[in-house]
């Protein structure tokens, strides 16, 4: 995807598989979100090949919209309208394109009480928390029963119930419903406690591409371990964390305090992953980037 003489993404190759949770993750202007608009069919490409459940979304048809679901980061939504009526409304979108296969849309009731609805379902929509407006936001991207779901923040305003129940949801479409689904969020947690594969973006490239262990055995194999001993604190980097732990406490024994053994995280991967191919870096073996 090109604006003018300037590339925002180049060199992009992804395979979504059935039943599969992506995330994408990379800092703001990375490309996040053109990629996500390119395969939602709301912004047209200016090369390459894509295939979204075997169509090219820039000539998706009806047929073809009511087999993907959206949640955006933000919509404008009808505030004299309530819960209910909203979804009713948009599931009957829906039904035409049900098929012995996959019946649409969701029954509402039964979707009313997934995303935590049910006793907001019939109070106006104007009068909804920031969080009971982002339940609806999900409720609305899923009403016809998507086989692939685009989800970009999707728990922005929840509260940490919410979140969880979320996350519950996620994984009961991607395993039981067979929804593959593809986010964007900042919530590094998030992420690695929902995706199956993570992609890293950064200017228009992707960076790494793996499950959110692999990428972080990529940029660091080591553990930290700290500890405290005779009022003083240390830091050592292993790469055999348990036998160092078994040799200082066979050398000092109930005088350790504070032992801490920690491997890098989610956050860390990424943050250097982006700091290193931003540094122009883009050799080194602890950045691998994807290839076709």
């Amino acid at each position: 995807m090109s604006y003018g003489p300037r590339e925002v993404l180049t060199g992009f190759d992804l395979d979504v598989h059935a039943g599969e949770v992506v995330c994408l993750l990379g800092p703001n202007g990375a490309g996040k979100t053109t990629t996500i608009e390119i395969l939602e069919g709301f912004r047209l490409r200016s090369g390459g090949e894509v295939r979204v459940l075997g169509e090219d979304p820039a000539h998706g048809d009806d047929a073809w919209r009511a087999r993907i679901g959206v949640v955006l980061q933000s919509w404008r939504d009808h505030a004299r309208w309530t819960p209910r009526r909203l979804l009713q409304q948009l599931g009957g979108y829906y039904a035409p394109y049900a098929t012995p296969e996959r019946s649409r849309p969701y029954e509402l009731e039964w979707l009313l009480d997934t995303v935590g609805l049910t006793e907001n379902a019939d109070r106006k929509i104007g009068t909804l928390s920031g969080g009971q407006r982002r339940r609806l936001d999900v409720a609305v991207g899923i009403i016809g029963r998507p086989e692939l779901l685009f989800l970009d923040e999707p728990t922005a305003g929840f509260d940490p119930q919410a979140r969880r129940d979320f996350h519950d949801l996620v994984h009961r479409l991607s395993d039981l419903e067979g929804t593959s689904i593809l986010l964007t969020t900042h919530d590094l947690a998030e992420a690695e406690r929902l995706a199956d594969r993570i992609l890293i973006l950064t200017a228009g490239r992707v960076v790494a591409d793996g499950s959110a262990e692999a990428l972080t055995r990529q940029v660091a194999g080591n553990a930290e371990v700290r500890w405290a001993l005779g009022g003083e604190r240390f830091v050592h980097a292993t790469d055999e964390p348990t036998g160092f732990v078994r040799r200082l406490f066979e050398q000092y024994g109930d005088e350790i305090t504070d032992l801490e053994v920690r491997r890098a995280s989610l956050e860390d991967t990424y943050i250097a992953m982006v700091q290193r191919f931003e540094a122009g870096d883009r050799t080194a073996p602890t950045l691998e980037e994807a290839r076709p």
